[in-house]
């Protein structure tokens, strides 16, 4: 199984940037279908971003063109580039993978790290 350590939340000002990190152990992060999610107090955990073990990304239109998925094989390192982000982009943000092969039923979260975006 997986095991993350998300890091590189913070509070931010609108139109500013962050980059969130979600170091993985356990297993080669190439071999998991990842992604990003969100969620707001009082709300249900939103999908943010995917990346597929082929490399493919996929974004809602809540996000699109302002947010980057990407992760770096040689570090085991999944991210998530943010730019121009709005006091809606507010909330925690975890890390997700599902196996890609084998038991597809394994999934894993990371903890979880805070976004706040505000004046």
């Amino acid at each position: 199984q997986v095991q993350f350590v998300e890091s590189g939340g913070g509070l931010v000002q609108p139109g500013g940037s962050l980059r969130l990190s979600c170091a993985a152990s356990g297993s080669n992060l190439g071999l998991w279908n990842m992604a990003w999610y969100r969620q707001a107090p009082g709300t249900t955990r939103e999908l943010v971003a995917t990346i597929n073990v082929a490399g493919r990304t996929n974004y809602p239109d809540s996000v699109k063109g302002r947010f980057t998925i990407s992760m770096n094989n040689r570090k085991n390192t999944l991210y998530l580039q943010m730019n121009s982000l709005k006091p809606e982009d507010t909330a925690v943000y975890y890390c997700y993978a599902k196996a890609a092969y084998g038991d597809r039923s394994r999934e894993s979260w990371g903890q979880g790290t805070q976004v706040t975006v505000s004046s």
